[in-house]
């Protein structure tokens, strides 16, 4: 059984998730030590737990350890199975994140996977259904994977407040090569804010900041109006599309932070990437080094991986046979190319 140090990461959960995934599809089995060690309260979280019995579902795993405060996990896979799954996420954690995990394995499926999630969609610490329609699912669709994402109800992962709904449909399928070295001509350019329970007057210093940073016309700023019983929630979203793809950059409002500091956390990455030469955005070329490794590989610029990402190659080079080389292109510009293992 393959022994992972779950310590590792910003926080080691990421590396769990991911994990996970590739347990499903390899069929390798392996246990997690120390898995958050060394933070305030280390070990099994309600929202790893709730990734853990997800991937339960979708293929009769065997597991041991899955309690809150566990600091080791077992985890032997059996088949992956399709067909429909309605999973609630207890914990009210990110429904986006779990869809990421299950994806790559139920492509792998022997029918089609018809998947529902309640839980968080606009949840911080995880990307936002935004996120996860515009720019993931399009990358994964370069790669051949047959996915499509439906928003059926938003939900801010408050303690309490109502559930979001996610549903997905995955077709079984291989995953290809991805190939994104060159961004091209910016096509348009945008800005919205998804709002529930919040004053009108923050979604409008918001849009405001959009208009002055990004230099955006009224046409391309965007404000959605949820039921107030569903918030309080606010999400702001920056969306650069390009010929090759889109990239999304979001933040999430905090009581601690005041509308301008919202709008500028995604603005600022927005235009650090607009003004490196890369395809890929940090964000997404984490999320994008799983899908490659098990398929055929391929190759991108992205800006300067995070520890996240590293963390990522270490963990695919246990399960997988995968080459990965990362060259500097300039000091805002990086190419990572892999060599798929093509399970």
């Amino acid at each position: 059984m393959l022994v992972i140090d779950g310590s590792v990461g910003e926080s080691g959960e990421q590396v769990l998730r991911s994990a996970l995934t590739l347990s499903m599809v390899t069929r390798r089995p392996f246990r997690m030590e120390r898995i958050r060690s060394g933070r305030g309260l280390p070990g099994l979280t309600p929202t790893l737990i709730d990734a853990v019995h997800a991937a339960v579902a979708v293929c009769n795993a065997e597991v041991s350890g899955d309690v809150p405060g566990s600091t080791s996990l077992s985890f032997r896979p059996r088949a992956i199975r399709g067909g429909a799954h309605a999973l609630t996420l207890a914990s009210g954690g990110s429904t986006t994140l779990v869809l990421e995990m299950l994806a790559p394995a139920l492509l792998r499926a022997t029918e089609p996977t018809r998947l529902r999630l309640e839980g968080g969609t606009h949840a911080p610490g995880g990307p936002s259904h935004e996120f996860v329609a515009l720019a993931w699912v399009e990358a994964m669709r370069a790669m051949g994977a047959s996915i499509d994402v439906t928003l059926e109800q938003p939900g801010f992962g408050h303690p309490g407040a109502p559930r979001g709904v996610l549903s997905a449909v995955i077709q079984p399928g291989a995953i290809g090569r991805f190939e994104r070295e060159v961004r091209g001509p910016e096509r348009t350019r945008r800005a919205s804010v998804l709002a529930a329970g919040i004053a009108e007057s923050v979604v409008e210093r918001e849009l405001r900041i959009a208009r002055e940073r990004l230099g955006l016309a009224r046409d391309h700023l965007h404000r959605i109006t949820l039921d107030p019983s569903l918030g309080p929630g606010n999400v702001f979203t920056v969306e650069l599309e390009h010929a090759a793809g889109t990239s999304v950059f979001v933040s999430f409002g905090e009581r601690a932070l005041r509308p301008e500091q919202v709008a500028e956390l995604a603005i600022g990455r927005a235009l650090a990437f607009h003004e490196s030469d890369a395809a890929v955005e940090a964000h997404l070329a984490s999320q994008l080094l799983l899908p490659m490794a098990i398929g055929k590989g391929g190759v991108f610029t992205t800006t300067e991986p995070s520890p996240r990402a590293t963390a990522q190659i270490a963990l695919l080079e246990r399960f997988v046979e995968v080459d990965v080389d990362l060259t500097t292109r300039d000091e805002r510009t990086f190419t990572l190319e892999i060599r798929g293992a093509d399970v």
